[in-house]
């Protein structure tokens, strides 16, 4: 018998020192990258302190900086200055700010004007100010300097401020040595506990006298005991050894060992069997009233003694158990099949039929289920439907023959009180009916109907209830008709665990369409439900959400200042609530811009911006944290001159259709999709002759599982090759053409055939930069707004204009010019070469001016700034009722 080998705990002692070893290399690596890490967080923020305090410093003392400061327009002077040091000095900002901390410059233009965020109180008083901040990238230290006169009074301050985590430390390239000298010592420990181990194991391989002794009452003990026969016979077919089960089996004698197998009087078979010392594998064989399964091999393999070991079992009850077992594993197929057959889409119909499909024909002839209503919307079945007579859909059959008299499809039922189907919905048990035929309480449903079913053969049912996570769905059903046979409790539990496993699918597809239901709903209320009233464009739009899950495309229509309007489209990368919610962050964000009359290349700029900081805070909030990402095309239409400026962040292309039915795909610069950072965007001018089309779209509406985008174009191209078609009939058309059998994905579809305001609802002129010129400008308007036929407006007009032209000459740089705008509503505009904008407050009683732009906000609709490239504009828009109608013409 071959010793034990004590390995085990030898190994434990050699496994216990290398544990002990790894914990105090670990334990000392982990010190030194702390020390590391500490010192690398003090490192950047000296650093930080002195690169934005030299910036600073650098600036404030620079030569030129007071006269600029106390010029006519220090932004225009020191933006491209501070632009310039920010960039060679490697900090997040330089501002100029005067005493009262307005800033003169900024790297974001709009804050220009806007009071500085920290303390500027010591540098006031002519001392350094340093502090830390915690802003949007992180902790950042930022240095206030104060701008000295050659008197040394403090005239202005200079601010500068860098992000801690962008400046780098020396440390971190000492990281890799602690990380590599770490990893050298486990290397090192694991070969020296190996080492160690098998020292010990080779100097520990004997037994002694006790342990033999031990081992061998064992090994008797359970030879004894198993519930399997043992013979071990010598080469010369002697029994050398036989247990009790042996002796038992072939009824062998007391004084067996020794003795010869021919000597035993077995079957002749079975002596061969055992003389031969062939190795056979569960060879039954009689042995009196038994079927005995035997199994031998040979020994004396590796030098051991020549011979042979068989083992006997009783194999008799195998025979009466070889029909259930059969039954049994058909039950276990049928539930396999089940886990692959049941579930596959998140449709609460298909996964009901799906349950029938399986069921019948393999453990029922008919198989029926009926749901609640309110499951098939995605909601949990109401209080009502568990009273004494459920009234339940049927939603899925499946049965051996069609002309069965159960129930159809689509039928509502109401179950009477008494039935099998009302029991086991209200109480939520099982119910089995092994013979309908003797049982009348499942008669009270219909009479007529029940009789039917008895004489189409139907004899057998069992009804189970859809139940999963306490919420009670609906019964499944089963029949078995003429030639099966009755089901029993062996069927009813099979049932049961077919139904339990139906029931989860069945409640997740529920759950799915109440979260699709709350998402599709969620996104259109986010999305426009109207388009606005405007005269540039006639527009016409469709959104339809994806089969498997709502997504965040967006559209939209933004009327604009001077009858321009804006369109938009975009799309949010996933599905699901988190899309939607953030489609309606970007387009509220766009809707937002739109309204600071921002270009479409910088207004993408703020949106990239904008889904960059989204995407921070989800990570903040979610481990892991999904990447929103969108894509969007946005333009201006400007209906006075015919041209339209676009731009677009990784979106698909917008099609313009010619009114002559000509097809193009104006080349816009794609520019990087939204969330990405780093990378600008670029506008396009284009002009849309008037009656042309143009066409914005998501990708789902050309790609395709079944085709390419290439294809997708092409039949994009020739469905809007057409001349005639409205806006509507142009969208009825592609969704016609492109709409795939199953949506995978959203579409967002927005056509608007551009209109042109005519010339004569026009009037622009240039003022000089004189104040007597106001005078003459109130006549010309007055005398073009009498041609119009709008004397009502006359006198406000008047006051609007005296009050922008003579802003305009007094602070604005020529050339000044007006415009009026017949829209649908009175646009007065004044432009000039300044990019200074007036700005709305209340003036104090002893103030002789300031009050212009309060009567302007009280007399018009709206008004704002506008900003171009050679200037502003000022524009203010009055409503004239009796016109709202007269647009473009």
């Amino acid at each position: 018998m071959r010793r034990p080998r004590p390995s085990a705990t030898v190994r434990s002692v050699a496994g216990q020192i290398f544990v002990l070893q790894v914990l105090i290399i670990v334990l000392l690596v982990l010190a030194a990258v702390t020390a590391l890490l500490l010192r690398a967080r003090s490192d950047r923020f000296d650093a930080a302190r002195d690169r934005s305090l030299a910036a600073a410093a650098a600036f404030a003392h620079g030569p030129g900086l007071v006269s600029a400061m106390q010029g006519p327009d220090p932004t225009a002077v020191l933006q491209p200055m501070t632009e310039a040091a920010r960039m060679q000095g490697r900090v997040d900002f330089i501002v100029v700010m005067d005493r009262d901390g307005i800033r003169y410059t900024s790297p974001v233009p709009a804050q220009i004007g806007q009071r500085f965020i920290g303390t500027i109180g010591p540098s006031l008083a002519g001392r350094v100010t340093l502090e830390t901040t915690n802003g949007s990238l992180g902790e950042d230290v930022q240095a206030v300097v104060p701008v000295m006169d050659a008197s040394g009074g403090v005239v202005g301050m200079v601010a500068s401020g860098v992000t801690v985590s962008q400046v780098s430390s020396a440390v971190w390239r000492q990281l890799p040595l602690v990380l590599g000298a770490g990893a050298a010592a486990l290397v090192l420990a694991t070969i020296g506990a190996a080492l160690t181990g098998r020292r010990l194991l080779r100097q520990t391989r004997g037994l002694g006298p006790a342990e033999m002794t031990r081992m061998y009452e064992h090994h008797d003990a359970v030879l004894h005991a198993v519930r399997e026969g043992v013979l071990i016979l010598g080469a010369d077919g002697q029994v050398l050894l036989a247990n009790d089960e042996a002796r038992r089996l072939l009824a062998l004698p007391s004084d067996v060992e020794g003795r010869a197998v021919a000597e035993l009087g077995l079957d002749a078979a079975m002596t061969e069997l055992l003389i031969s010392g062939r190795a056979v594998t569960d060879g039954v064989f009689p042995v009196g009233e038994r079927l005995v399964a035997v199994n031998t091999r040979p020994t004396g393999h590796d030098g051991s003694p020549g011979g042979s070991v068989a083992t006997l079992r009783d194999s008799t009850e195998l025979q009466a158990l070889s029909g259930r077992a059969e039954a049994a594993r058909g039950r276990l197929r049928l539930l396999y099949e089940a886990g692959a057959a049941i579930g596959t889409s998140l449709d609460v119909r298909r996964t009901a039929q799906e349950l029938t499909e399986v069921a019948a024909p393999g453990f029922a002839d008919y198989a029926t289920v009926d749901l609640a209503e309110s499951v098939l919307r995605g909601e949990e079945p109401t209080p009502g439907a568990h009273r004494a007579a459920p009234e339940l859909l049927r939603v899925a059959t499946s049965a051996a023959r069609d002309d069965h008299p159960l129930y159809p499809v689509g039928e509502l039922v109401t179950f009477a009180a008494s039935t099998p189907e009302a029991r086991g919905f209200v109480e939520g048990q099982s119910v089995l009916v092994p013979d309908l035929r003797v049982r009348f309480d499942w008669r009270a449903q219909d009479a007529v109907r029940s009789q039917e079913v008895l004489d189409f053969g139907i004899h057998s049912l069992v009804t189970v209830p859809l139940q999963a996570r306490g919420v009670l769905m609906g019964i499944a059903n089963f029949w078995r008709a003429q030639g099966s046979e009755p089901f029993d409790e062996e069927d009813l539990s099979l049932a049961e665990e077919l139904s339990a496993r139906a029931a989860v699918c069945v409640d997740n597809a529920r759950r799915f369409t109440r979260e699709r239901a709350m998402t599709v709903t969620l996104q259109r209320s986010l999305l426009p439900h109207t388009v606005p009233s405007q005269s540039a464009l006639d527009v016409a739009h469709r959104y339809l959400p994806a089969e498997g899950g709502v997504g965040g495309d967006w559209f939209d229509v933004i009327p604009l200042s001077g009858a321009r309007v804006a369109v938009v489209v975009g799309d949010v990368v996933g599905h699901g609530v988190h899309a939607a919610a953030t489609m309606g962050r970007l387009r509220t964000a766009v809707q937002n811009f739109a309204t600071l009359d921002l270009p479409p290349d910088e207004l993408l700029s703020h949106l990239d911006e904008l889904v960059g900081r989204i995407d921070q805070e989800t990570a903040g909030a979610q481990r892991p944290a999904p990447v929103t990402g969108a894509s969007c095309v946005y333009g201006i239409y400007d209906p006075t001159t015919g041209t339209g400026t676009f731009a677009r962040a990784g979106h698909l292309p917008p099609a313009l259709v010619h009114p002559d039915g000509t097809v193009v795909f104006p080349e816009l610069p794609a520019g990087p999709p939204l969330g990405l950072g780093g990378l600008p965007f670029e506008a396009v001018e284009l002009s849309l002759p008037e009656g042309s089309a143009l066409v914005l779209y998501t990708d789902g509406l050309i790609v395709d599982r079944a085709h390419g985008i290439g294809a997708g174009l092409e039949l994009l191209t020739s469905t809007l090759a057409a001349t005639g078609r409205s806006p509507q009939e142009t969208c009825e058309a592609l969704l016609a053409a492109l709409l795939p059998d199953r949506q995978h994905d959203d579409i967002a579809l927005l056509v608007a055939r551009t209109r042109r305001l005519a010339r004569d609802r026009i009037a622009e002129w240039e003022v000089p930069s004189d104040p007597a010129a106001v005078a003459t400008a109130r006549a010309e308007a007055t005398g073009q707004l009498t041609r119009w036929g709008l004397d009502e407006a006359v006198f406000t007009t008047e006051l609007i204009l005296s009050e922008l032209v003579t802003n305009a000459i007094r602070y604005g740089t020529a050339p000044i010019r007006v415009r009026l705008l017949h829209d649908r509503n009175l646009i007065c505009e004044v432009s000039d070469a300044s990019s200074t904008s007036p700005h709305l407050r209340y003036a104090a009683d002893e103030d002789e001016g300031g009050r212009g732009l309060f009567l302007i906000a009280q007399l018009a609709e709206r008004w704002g700034t506008r900003y171009t490239a050679r200037g502003k504009i000022i524009w203010v828009e009055q409503a004239l009722p009796g016109t709202a109608d007269d647009g473009a013409g």
